[in-house]
C-alpha cells in the first residue's frame, strides 16, 4: 500500500466531497471512490438499517444492492453484527467468504452465490435502532488485508464527517424551502381573504391539524391552487 499517494488522493477525496451539492451526491461520491482507491475492492456501497428495515443509500459496482437485501431478509450479516457490537470496533474484516462463516451461515451462503471472495466494513454512525455502514467488496478471498481495511476506515472517516455535513445543509435546505413555501402561501391569503400575518398562518396551521397533513404540504397545495387559478 502506497500510503504517501493514499494520503495524497484522501485530500483531494475530501475537497471534493466537500462540493457535493446533495446527500445522494455525496452518498455517490463515497461509493465511487472507495472502488478507485481501495486496492482490489471492485465494488462499495452505504448499507443503513432503519428499525430493522435494510436500505442501500448507494452503491457502486454488482453485488452490493443484493448483499444489502439478502442482509436485510435475513437479519444476520457482518453489516448488523457490526452495529451491535458493544466493545467499539467499528470494523469488520471477511477475508475468506468462500470458507465457513458460522455467525451468519445464511448470508455467508448468499454471499457466495454472488459472487463475492472477501469483503471489509466501515460503520459510519449509530442511533437509536438505526446505523449505517460503509461496505467494500471484492471477488477474490484475500484481498482485505489489514493495511487494506486500514485504508477502508480512513476513507470512512472522512465519510462519516461529510455525511454529517452533507445531512445538516440538507436539512437547513430543507427548512429553508418550508420557510419560504409558507411564506409565499400566507402572502396569497393575505391578498384574497385581506388577512394578518397571523391570520393567514392560522389558517394553514388549523388545515395541517384538522387533515393531519404536514404544514409545508398545505402551503404547497395553497400554491398549486393558485397557479391552476390565477383569478
Amino acid at each position: 500500500m502506497d500510503w504517501q499517494k493514499f494520503a495524497e488522493e484522501m485530500a483531494l477525496l475530501a475537497r471534493s466531497l466537500l462540493k457535493q451539492d446533495s446527500v445522494q451526491q455525496t452518498l455517490d461520491e463515497i461509493a465511487a471512490s472507495a472502488v478507485k482507491l481501495v486496492d482490489g475492492c471492485d465494488a462499495a456501497g452505504i448499507l443503513a438499517v432503519r428499525k430493522g428495515r435494510a436500505v442501500t443509500l448507494s452503491s457502486y459496482g454488482d453485488m452490493v444492492e443484493e448483499s444489502d437485501r439478502r442482509q436485510g431478509e435475513l437479519g444476520e450479516g457482518p453489516c448488523f453484527d457490526l452495529a451491535r457490537r458493544t466493545d467499539e470496533e467499528r470494523v469488520f474484516r471477511i477475508v475468506d467468504m468462500t470458507k465457513p462463516q458460522p455467525d451468519w451461515p445464511r448470508y455467508a451462503e448468499a454471499a457466495r452465490e454472488l459472487g463475492i471472495g472477501s469483503m471489509t466494513g466501515v460503520l459510519l454512525y449509530t442511533h437509536e435502532e438505526d446505523f449505517g455502514a460503509l461496505n467494500l467488496y471484492s471477488r477474490r478471498p484475500g484481498t482485505f488485508t489489514e493495511d487494506i481495511a486500514t485504508a477502508g476506515w480512513l476513507l470512512a472517516s472522512h465519510a462519516a464527517v461529510a455525511l454529517a455535513d452533507a445531512r445538516t445543509i440538507d436539512q437547513l435546505e430543507h427548512a429553508l424551502e418550508t420557510r419560504h413555501a409558507i411564506g409565499e402561501a400566507m402572502g396569497i391569503l393575505r391578498e384574497r381573504h385581506g388577512l394578518s400575518d397571523e391570520e393567514a398562518f392560522s389558517v394553514l396551521r388549523n388545515i395541517s391539524q384538522h387533515h393531519n397533513i404536514k404544514l409545508r404540504d398545505v402551503a404547497q397545495r395553497v400554491r398549486d391552487k393558485r397557479t391552476d387559478d390565477p383569478a
